[in-house]
């Protein structure tokens, strides 16, 4: 088997990949780059986890990185910000099923947790679960945070991924976590989404690491 993981320099995603490596013959990592509303220190800090990934992890593992701030620049430009987060993650895996595709990937990795942030109550995750077809796995879904740290300290990507950056500022003030799917699709339909999922990903790029 072959999975695309959706990983970010934080703390959860390494820690889904890491777990899951052991059940697959590779993985591909899919990163959205999200300047402008991070700085560079977010794409030097991602480098850093892949090199030490690739130290921890057996299967073979291949880099793409996708610009994922351009796509949120034109939902925050057309659309309700409140239902920011739930599009990220959204167009985020349309990314992800069109790199599975491209290379013959079974399922997409996530770091959610169940409830741990805006984006990741049982209602959000239901409306994100929507935008693709492919399988979506999330080996931390029943972990609290204290779980996750624990095995990141043990695998040594905690320390990577608390190195400072900006974090992300497209983040509204005040998130929805009870998404209406029928009005994620209205606001979608104010963008050309398909358009912009294509276009990033002919755009990707596989980085060398």
């Amino acid at each position: 088997m072959k999975f695309v993981s959706l990983i970010s320099s934080g703390i959860d995603s390494p820690v889904a990949t890491y777990l899951l490596s052991k059940k697959v013959d590779e993985i591909i990592l899919v990163h959205g780059d999200i300047k402008p509303f991070t700085d560079q220190r977010e794409i030097e800090n991602f480098t850093l986890l892949v090199s030490h990934l690739k130290k921890i992890i057996l299967c073979p593992l291949k880099t793409y990185m996708v610009s994922h701030g351009d796509s949120l620049s034109t939902f925050k430009q057309n659309c309700n910000n409140k239902y920011t987060c739930v599009f990220c993650k959204r167009i985020l895996l349309r990314y992800a099923e069109k790199i599975a595709e491209i290379e013959g990937a079974d399922a997409i990795i996530m770091g959610d947790s169940l409830g741990q942030v805006a984006s990741q109550t049982l209602q959000n995750i239901r409306v994100v679960d929507n935008a693709v077809k492919i399988p979506i796995l999330r080996p931390l879904i029943g972990f609290d945070k204290e779980d996750i740290v624990k095995i990141a300290k043990k695998i040594g990507t905690y320390e990577i991924s608390i190195l400072p950056s900006n974090g992300c500022n497209a983040v509204p003030n005040k998130p929805s976590t009870m998404a209406k799917l029928e009005i994620i699709l209205e606001e979608e339909n104010k963008i050309n989404v398909n358009k912009l999922v294509k276009n990033v990903v002919n755009k990707s790029q596989i980085l060398k690491i």
